[in-house]
């Protein structure tokens, strides 16, 4: 352990000791343990460090600021061990060192927590920033200050649809503990914002969610405050939530600055200053002046990590401390009796320094930016301070001037200024400029009554390369879809990347359709050449949409969205080509727009149902089990076919909601049937098979209703099944089996699943899509086909389904092919929960009577189609259930 500060030292502000204020609670972890257990030891204790020691003692500290060290986009750091990225040695202090000294060591040496050790040099405990901030008396301090005083840099914006590696990349690239998420804008809400700290980094190590997007993850909304707050409403509303960041808005409610305790804590040299000040004074008052006080006085000034410089009332300079020294490179000797001219940049005229001056006159006090230079004639930024010392007239006798070096801090506020306005990964514009150059280009527009035009692309079927040949060539393809994009463009014209594979050109001024229309052309033939990517040569093509000023739209927001309503058109005819907007392409784009709110309202208020349809032993006529189907009745839209809002779910991201809910109702009416339940199968999405949090959230379900896993049976389509996946999705499907819960493969032999692939997953059956169905038994193609799929799935151990059976000929063809079981409107279509209720019962009854006095086969009821029952009364008439 390194302890860098002697206990005698005297406290600036405060008699306070670390002894007071310290955390007592410390949690230590072995070398050899990974960077993953040591983030959930963390995270259990809600800590923001984590000691690593060995049996030689504490050999080093691995905190929340760390994690931004860690590549988050390669999952095996997480497994490295934490000896190999913890910092040591690990920086302490003694207990009886004042708060004020120990906040000076932190300021010092960047760190925000120092380990605190007794007269033994045994560790007791820590102590962080928070604490002191907490613990000091500076009510008074902080509610004169307002958060503009102390707020000089620029918030990191951060996109929400990044990923934790790369938010946690671009913190690192910009010092930065704490990032705003700028979500994309809700219909009629605006832009919302949300919040990634260190602390979160810790949470999403622990939980190995480092690859999630910041729209999954992100704390929001957003906790701020107006820019001209109070420091004190701040702390308060800090520690009354207890976060450690605030969110500060302008005048027009946008982030204009991130608030933390570190701010709060750099910034109490204001204090020193005061402290400087009434030092000076006691001074000047010989007589009630003491040792101590000018001890005092002589201690701010050379402890101070900033330079120090004081002046006589005429800016002669009296004395300068070390630091002084060592950022300007002058020597007190050569500082002394020169005036701060000596530092003149040259960069300022002579307005700024008569207002900065008339300034300390009148008020006492200036703060801000100004460019020095220094004795090798480097011209560099600083903070300066200025605090004008009044004697006991009230007439100004000194001046006391405190300033830093900000280089570092301008090379960040310029980092991010790129990151706020331009595409990291290709240079281009980003949506946020985009925007600001589209109003500004449409009000030029309006007031010289000409055209202008946005074109909106976007790239068709990306995805794929991002898939195949990974996010490194996607990238590569990106940043050469943008070189392409510029060249096609002329001057004048915008391009940007609003995200993804989505880009905008935009044409200030133009004269008319067919000009936009040549663009276009132009654009479309920039993708005819095939692209190089990792010496690969793939054709990459792109579908443009065309809004135009004024016909089509008055504000940006109307000509981006009918833009982009307008390349989905170009997308539907076909891909690789442009679409003007037209107003059929904007009810279109209004009517889905109207249908995803409705789905998002239905799931939120949980209006969707859930109906049943039977599946029947086709050689018996029994019910052998029942599929769940969900149904959406709306207010206002009506009956809506699942066949419209269930890809929208999958666009949305909403697939894995509805699939719970439909989950849940499933498992809680199996509850409620009881005795009478029979297997029911639910339809399972490829992006819920995909989620990692799937099967934890349908344990939790059966858990929670006591359901038994047999009686529940998820169907698979095909398109889950990608052979690239093969290993993943196997591994999913086993741990189902395992729970009990049966496995199908639904629209069977509309896919391109390989027998090879099918043998090696833990299915139970296959059912037949009803496309080779509705055409039985006269269709001689189909016939061919359906045999050789029941053949197969015979040949492999697998139950067969045939779907869509609407006649007699279609039951006897597929029962003398081979086939098992079922379904269709044949044999029923889908009912609400209480007509299968009543259906259940009265198949029970007959399952009873017909048996006289036997055992009925578990989950297996009596339902032939037009069958009698021994009372000669018919029991289950499938003409009655047909639509």
């Amino acid at each position: 352990m390194n302890s860098p500060l002697s206990s005698a030292l005297t406290p600036v502000s405060s008699g306070q000791t670390v002894a007071m204020v310290l955390q007592k609670n410390l949690i230590c972890c072995a070398p050899q343990h990974s960077v993953q257990q040591a983030a959930q030891l963390m995270q259990q204790h809600n800590i923001s460090c984590i000691l690593i020691k060995d049996e030689q003692g504490i050999i080093g500290i691995w905190t929340e600021s760390d994690c931004k060290k860690l590549d988050l986009s390669d999952n095996t750091v997480l497994q490295q061990a934490v000896s190999v990225v913890m910092t040591s040695p690990v920086f302490s202090v003694q207990d009886q060192c004042t708060t004020s000294e120990a906040a000076a060591l932190m300021k010092q040496k960047g760190i925000r927590r120092l380990l605190v050790t007794d007269s033994t040099h045994q560790a007791i405990g820590i102590v962080t920033q928070t604490d002191l901030i907490h613990q000091q008396p500076l009510e008074h301090y902080l509610m004169l200050r307002d958060i503009s005083s102390i707020l000089v840099e620029l918030p990191l914006l951060l996109q929400a649809e990044l990923t934790v590696a790369q938010a946690a990349l671009l913190m690192r690239q910009t010092q930065r503990d704490a990032a705003i998420v700028q979500f994309e804008p809700a219909p009629f809400t605006g832009t919302e914002y949300g919040i990634v700290t260190e602390r979160d980094l810790v949470h999403f190590i622990a939980t190995g969610r480092t690859l999630c997007l910041l729209a999954e993850v992100a704390t929001r909304p957003l906790l701020t405050l107006p820019l001209h707050s109070s420091l004190l409403q701040a702390v308060r509303l800090l520690r009354e939530h207890g976060f450690r960041h605030l969110g500060v808005t302008d005048s027009y409610g946008k982030p204009a600055g991130l608030l933390s305790h570190n701010h709060i804590l750099l910034n109490m040299e204001h204090l020193y200053i005061n402290e400087l000040k009434a030092a000076l004074h006691a001074r000047d008052k010989a007589l009630r002046s003491s040792e101590s006080s000018l001890r005092l006085a002589y201690k701010v000034i050379e402890a101070s990590h900033d330079a120090v410089m004081i002046t006589d009332e005429r800016g002669i300079i009296q004395s300068v401390n070390p630091s002084f020294c060592k950022l300007t490179g002058y020597s007190a000797e050569e500082a002394i009796g020169q005036t701060p001219n000596l530092l003149s940049s040259g960069e300022h005229d002579q307005n700024f320094y008569q207002q900065m001056w008339q300034r300390l006159q009148q008020q006492g006090y200036w703060q801000g930016e100004i460019w020095n230079k220094r004795k090798n004639g480097e011209i560099y930024p600083e903070w300066l301070s200025i605090s004008a010392v009044r004697g006991e007239n009230a007439e100004i006798n000194q001046y006391a001037a405190i300033f830093s070096d900000i280089t570092e801090r301008k090379k960040r506020e310029q980092k991010i200024h790129e990151l706020a306005y331009f595409d990291e990964l290709t240079g281009l514009a980003n949506r946020r400029l985009y925007q600001d150059r589209l109003e500004q280009a449409l009000a030029n527009a309006k007031r010289h009554n000409h055209q202008l035009a946005v074109l909106f692309l976007d790239l068709d079927l990306f995805k794929r390369i991002n898939d195949t040949l990974g996010h490194q060539a996607g990238d590569e393809a990106l940043r050469q879809v943008a070189r392409r994009l510029q060249k096609a463009s002329r001057a004048g014209e915008s391009v940007a990347r609003l995200g993804g594979d989505e880009f905008t050109v935009l044409v200030p001024e133009c004269n008319g359709i067919e000009e936009i229309e040549k663009l276009a052309q132009r654009i479309v033939a920039q993708f005819e050449l095939p692209f190089q990517i990792q010496h690969n040569e793939l054709v990459l093509t792109t579908s443009v949409g065309i809004s135009i000023y004024p016909q089509h739209g008055s504000t940006a927001s109307e000509l981006l969205k009918f833009a982009d309503a307008a390349m989905y058109q170009a997308k539907e005819s076909g891909r690789n080509k442009y679409s003007l907007y037209t107003s059929c392409v904007g009810q279109r784009n209004d009517e889905a727009l109207q249908l995803e709110q409705a789905l998002r309202k239905a799931l939120a208020q949980q209006q969707l149902e859930v109906h049943y349809q039977p599946k029947i032993a086709l050689r018996t006529g029994q019910l052998h089990s029942l599929e769940a189907l969900v149904r959406w009745h709306d207010k206002e839209l009506g009956q809506v076919p699942p066949e419209r809002f269930i890809g929208i779910a999958e666009t949305l991201g909403l697939i894995q909601q509805l699939g719970q809910q439909v989950l849940r109702q499933v498992c809680y009416q199996l509850q409620a049937w009881a005795e009478l339940a029979v297997p029911v199968a639910v339809n399972i999405s490829a992006k819920e098979l995909d989620d990692p949090l799937f099967i934890t959230h349908l344990t939790q379900i059966l858990a929670e209703t006591a359901v038994d896993p047999k009686l529940l049976e998820l169907e698979i389509t095909e398109s889950c099944l990608l052979p690239e996946r093969e290993a993943q999705t196997r591994h999913v499907l086993q741990q189902l089996r395992q729970l009990g819960i049966r496995l199908a493969i639904d629209d069977f032999g509309t896919g391109y699943s390989s027998l090879s692939y099918l043998r090696h997953l833990p299915i139970n059956s296959l059912k037949i899509d009803r496309s080779f169905i509705k055409a039985l038994p006269d269709n001689t193609s189909d016939k061919q086909i359906t045999t050789a799929i029941i053949a197969m799935a015979n040949a492999l151990g697998l139950d067969v389904i045939a779907e869509g059976i609407e006649t007699a000929a279609q039951q006897e063809f597929l029962l003398a092919a081979g086939c098992q079981f079922g379904q269709g409107y044949w044999f029923g279509k889908a009912q609400d929960p209480l007509k299968i209720t009543a259906l259940l019962k009265k198949s029970a009854r007959h399952s009873i009577r017909s048996d006289k006095g036997s055992v009925v086969a578990e989950h297996s009821h009596s339902l032939e189609a037009g069958q009698l029952t021994d009372t000669n009364q018919p029991f289950y008439d499938a003409k009655t259930l047909r639509l």
